[in-house]
Parts: structure tokens; C-alpha cells; sequence
């Protein structure tokens, strides 16, 4: 079932952010070579240029404009679909789709009611679900990232838990410490980040010990909740952390393709679209 969210502007004196833009905002080349790029693996920067009867210097514009935006790899000659190995730097995901992110964050508060109990995990995402949140009256809210728990303590007088373990250069914190610590809880929601989604609608990530942490909010949860934002689907990374059955609703700011969307109604998931 889908659910189209209205939230509203920004309030509380938050920024604006400019909206990124995504392979479907692209021009007709870009979204073709994004296309081929992500069905075959690789492709060389010369077939490119026969293929679209361009020079090979507006191919390299072009594979520059999405490389920056994360579309692509670069690489000697060519160009390849992005990493399933490796995530995008933090301080560069914080920055992507930060206006789509911040929707997707107003949407799934709307769903939390005051006085209730919640995981956040790690992700440029549930970031903005927490400044999201900032609004809320009488929260308990474990989390293992820094930089929620940054947002959360300055801003409100939340009861926040930040779980112990080993903390990451992005702020995460995971480990097996992390798991045992979180699995000493039943909170009544849990928001999850993801970094892919399947055509299968499995949840994808790149870092072990995180899926492990996650499974264990996941196990812990009254409900679940997944935000994510449209470029998540589609996008492979090599560990696994669930499939979307096991998560009640979904939080994205784009309505899925109907090969996905029929996935994720077989699975009986909510989808909310943030508008």
C-alpha cells in the first residue's frame, strides 16, 4: 500500500537545502549511460562516444557530471556502475539528496507518537530523522551513532542511550559489544538506514558488523521502520541484513517502480511517499 505524506515545510529554524540531482533528473544521454553502466558492470569510454556519435571530450564531461554525483567510477578508460564493496564517503552521502533526505525525516516522524520508545541506527538518514524528531515531547531513544545522539542531546530533553563499542570514523558504533548492549531492549520502534535495496527486496549493506547491529534492532522492535531515499533501490552492496517483509513501513521520497512496489505489497510493507 502506498501512502502519500504531505509534511509540510521545515520548521524550527532548519536550513534549506538545494535538491540533488538524481539519474532520473538527468538528460536522456546521462540516464542512458547511468543505464548501461549499471546492467553491464563496466564500459569503455570509446564505445560511449561511437555509441551516442559524440567526442570522446563530452563523454568525459559527461562521466565527470556523474561521477560527482555518485553514479558512476572512474576509472582508466572507462567508467564502471558503483561500488558493492564500499559505501560513498560520509561527508559526502551527508550532503547528497540532503532536501529529499529531510522529507523522507518529516514523514517518518509524523508517524511517531510522543512518550514512545525508539532505535535509531546509523545513516545520513536517520540523522535527519533525528532533527526531525526534535519537536517530540518524552522520547527514549537508544541509538549507536554519534552523530544522531549530537543531534538529540543539544536540542531536547530526550532520554537518550548511546550504546557502547567500536566507534567508526563516521560516528557509527558496532561491534559485538554494540549487538550484546542493544539486545538488552524492546523499544517500540526501530528506524533503520539502508545502503541498497534488491529486485528481490533484500535490505543491502557494506559493513558486517553493522548488519549484525541492525539485525539486532530489527529483533528488538515492536515495529520497524526503513528510511530511505529512491536511489536505494536498485543499488547492490554484499551484506545482507533482511529481507523488506520483515519491515512494517518504508519512508522514501520517490514511489518505487511497479516490479519493486509489487515486491514490497507481496511483503505486506507500508510505503509512505514523502511529498
Amino acid at each position: 500500500m502506498f501512502v502519500r505524506e504531505n509534511a509540510g515545510r521545515a520548521s524550527r529554524g532548519r536550513a534549506r537545502h538545494t535538491r540533488a540531482m538524481t539519474a532520473a533528473d538527468l538528460p536522456p544521454r546521462l540516464q542512458e549511460i547511468v543505464a548501461l553502466v549499471r546492467e553491464r558492470g563496466l564500459i569503455q569510454l570509446d564505445e560511449l562516444a561511437a555509441r551516442f556519435a559524440v567526442t570522446p571530450q563530452t563523454i568525459r564531461r559527461d562521466v565527470g557530471e556523474l561521477a560527482d554525483r555518485a553514479l558512476v567510477r572512474r576509472y582508466r578508460g572507462g567508467i564502471a556502475a558503483p561500488s558493492s564493496v564500499r559505501n560513498v564517503a560520509y561527508a559526502r552521502r551527508k550532503t547528497l539528496l540532503a532536501a529529499e533526505k529531510a522529507r523522507i525525516a518529516r514523514a517518518c516522524a509524523a508517524q511517531v507518537p510522543d512518550e514512545a520508545s525508539l532505535f535509531l541506527n546509523i545513516g545520513t538518514t536517520t540523522g535527519a530523522v533525528a532533527a526531525a524528531l526534535t519537536g517530540h515531547r518524552g522520547l527514549r531513544v537508544v541509538t549507536n551513532d554519534l552523530n544522531v545522539a549530537n543531534v538529540l542531546h543539544g536540542a531536547t530533553d530526550f532520554d537518550l542511550t548511546v550504546a557502547g563499542g567500536t566507534v567508526r570514523r563516521d560516528g557509527g558504533i558496532v561491534g559485538a559489544a554494540t549487538a550484546e548492549f542493544l539486545q538488552g531492549f524492546k523499544v517500540d520502534i526501530g528506524i533503520i538506514g539502508i545502503s541498497g535495496i534488491d529486485a528481490e527486496g533484500d535490505l543491502l549493506d557494506y559493513d558486517a558488523h553493522e548488519v549484525r547491529v541492525a539485525r539486532t534492532i530489527i529483533a528488538n522492535s515492536r515495529r520497524v521502520f526503513l528510511v530511505a531515499d529512491h536511489t536505494k533501490f536498485g543499488r547492490h552492496a554484499t551484506q545482507r541484513l533482511c529481507n523488506v517483509a520483515e519491515i512494517d513501513d518504508l519512508f522514501t521520497d520517490r514511489a518505487p517502480g511497479p516490479a519493486m512496489a509489487a515486491v514490497l505489497a507481496a511483503a505486506g510493507c507500508r510505503v509512505h511517499v514523502a511529498g
